[in-house]
């Protein structure tokens, strides 16, 4: 059998779409079938996602930024420093809205936008593929692509989460379904209708544009699929800058606003995570806890045959819009990789995968698709089962299931709500309860000598916040401490003072992103007056020292940037500013960092 038997001729690069469907579509015969195959997957989508509905620390993260707009304080983390703790930049702003229209609690409104957004998601890929392959055959059409997504459970567990996810699943459906659509037909605009055209060109643009305020990684999928869309119409020079205006438009504008808001160019987690390292070896670990449970080589295998057998080059160069998922997808593994992946198992992959599968989506049906959607029964039956990732990989790299992982610390089955998350956010519950109670500015801090206890030191009096709490759960520490307190993060998503330092050399085991744990001679530095004794276990000539390295140089300027008052001048300054500081690193040393800062 020849793969013509599978679908037929297509047309050249230079040829249109027809302008009317098939014989066999005009009658009609499968209208309901084909629903099904749109439609169901969608449903399977959310309902899978409600039953493992849950939310995890740094979806919390994402809560207290969204209370602190709703407060108007901001886009901050904490009054008074200007933090991008929030990596999903759209998300973030979207659950503020939904947040502020219902009334409810952040972390529910997160729940329910992500899993709506994920059926969203796939109800747009699949509509998509089907409208791309079916002018290519008449035969029956098979989701086969999505068999694969919904037996992994890492794809039920990130519908939901708290975290952008859902609304990643949602874009990329939306972003292909519109380049889909772009293909032009053979026949001719009626009268009036060009400017139409022109404006669905535009919004196309503007929507695949999106991604690098979805995720700022997927700013790959949005040059992916760009490139597709000018493939797909080959506009003349002036029509391709406008298309470019609208793809980047509201991305370049946000970017002004960071810079000049939070003085550097990126979130403050990627600065953290140092996401323009190369750490190839823990990325490939990390694929490997992502295909290894799932045994997802069978699949991935069977499925690129089958591809290779129905779509040869020559009609893959045909239809860039088939094409385009999955090189997207691949880059997107790849630039995971490259940056060492994550601590969540499969959380950074799960897009990547839906990418690679979205062409096959609506897979004609023939003799040898029938033979590979039989074992790929087999393999969905047992993965959705059967096989599941371990609790904790160990070491050297910690990855964990973070969804298991909750729900067996809240001893809930579906661990949603703050209140639910603040009852485990042991000690610092307790000792912010303790500091409320004797009336006093305090600074709570765990040290090496505390054996997991708070230390009580004097909050400096610069400060207007009744307490600052150090804790490593970021998450929890921001859903205890009230808004106008402070809520330390010694590890750096949501403090520039602790994201700007370098990571030691060859840093890289236990969790990713979790490699820079800021010394507390720094905190207390930073949040105590000069005259504050040292809790036992610190040094206080690495205080001393890290006093004197707040002050001097590029140091003390990054405070400035996000701890003075933002006038017009000081938004200036940051913009001008924030490539330099963007690329600014000290060392994590204090008595290292005085001498590099200070003394030459």
């Amino acid at each position: 059998m020849t793969s013509h038997e599978l679908i037929p001729e297509s047309p050249r690069p230079e040829e249109v779409e027809p302008a009317t469907p098939p014989p066999a579509e005009r009658l009609g015969r499968r209208p309901v079938r084909e629903a099904a195959i749109v439609g169901g997957p969608a449903l399977l989508a959310m309902y899978l996602g409600y039953r493992q509905r849950w939310v995890g620390d740094d979806g919390m993260i994402y809560a207290r930024t969204v209370r602190q707009l709703l407060a108007g304080h901001g886009p901050v983390f904490n009054v008074g420093e200007r933090a991008e703790a929030s990596t999903g930049t759209l998300w973030q702003w979207l659950v503020t809205a939904a947040t502020y229209l219902s009334g409810r609690d952040p972390s529910v409104v997160a729940v329910t936008l992500g899993i709506l957004l994920t059926g969203a998601g796939y109800l747009a890929a699949t509509a998509a593929a089907r409208k791309a392959v079916r002018p290519l055959t008449a035969a029956p059409l098979l989701p086969l692509g999505m068999l694969v997504l919904l037996a992994v459970k890492a794809d039920w567990d990130y519908a939901s989460s708290g975290l952008e996810n859902g609304l990643t699943t949602g874009w990329i459906g939306a972003a292909w379904w519109l380049l889909v659509g772009a293909r032009p037909t053979a026949a001719p605009p009626a009268t009036g209708r060009t400017g139409l055209r022109r404006r669905r060109e535009w919004a196309t643009a503007f929507v695949i544009g999106l991604g690098p305020l979805v995720r700022p990684d997927l700013a790959l999928v949005s040059a992916v699929f760009l490139g597709a869309l000018w493939w797909l119409l080959r506009p003349p020079v002036g029509r391709t800058l406008l298309m470019l205006g609208a793809a980047a438009g509201l991305p370049a504008a946000y970017e002004v606003f960071r810079a000049g808001y939070y003085g550097v160019l990126v979130p403050l987690p990627a600065l953290t995570k140092e996401a323009s390292d190369a750490v190839w070896t823990r990325g490939f670990a990390y694929l490997g806890n992502f295909t290894g449970p799932y045994h997802l080589w069978l699949p991935l295998t069977l499925l690129a045959g089958l591809a290779a057998f129905a779509f040869v080059p020559r009609r893959a160069a045909a239809r860039p819009e088939l094409l385009a998922p999955p090189v997207a997808g691949l880059l997107s593994w790849l630039y995971v990789c490259r940056v060492g992946g994550d601590f969540m198992h499969g959380r950074l992959l799960v897009p990547g995968l839906l990418l690679l599968m979205m062409p096959l989506c609506a897979v004609p049906l023939s003799r040898p698709v029938v033979a590979v959607a039989g074992a790929l029964a087999v393999w969905a039956v047992c993965c959705a089962l059967l096989w599941r990732p371990v609790a904790s990989s160990g070491n050297p790299y910690l990855i964990l299931d973070e969804q298991r992982d909750y729900v067996s610390y809240t001893h809930d089955p579906h661990p949603i709500t703050e209140a639910t998350h603040a009852r485990r956010a042991k000690p610092l519950r307790p000792a912010l309860r303790a500091a409320d109670s004797a009336g006093k500015p305090v600074l709570l801090l765990q040290t090496p000598a505390s054996n997991g206890r708070f230390v009580s030191l004097p909050l400096a009096r610069r400060l207007r916040a009744r307490t600052a709490g150090s804790y490593d759960l970021l998450g929890y520490n921001g859903i205890v401490t009230p808004l106008s307190d402070t809520s330390v993060d010694p590890l750096g998503l949501a403090y520039p003072l602790a994201a700007h330092q370098t990571r030691a050399a060859g840093r890289t085991a236990g969790r990713s992103g979790h490699e820079k744990p800021l010394d507390p001679a720094w905190i207390i530095a930073d949040y105590t007056d000069p005259a504050t004794t040292p809790p036992p276990g610190i040094d206080p000539a690495r205080v001393r020292a890290a006093r004197h390295a707040l002050t001097c140089g590029p140091l003390a300027e990054l405070q400035s940037s996000v701890r003075a008052p933002l006038t017009p001048s000081r938004f200036l300054r940051n913009l001008a500013g924030a490539w330099t500081r963007t690329g600014f690193r000290y060392p994590d040393d204090p008595v290292r960092a005085e001498q590099a800062l200070c003394r030459g």
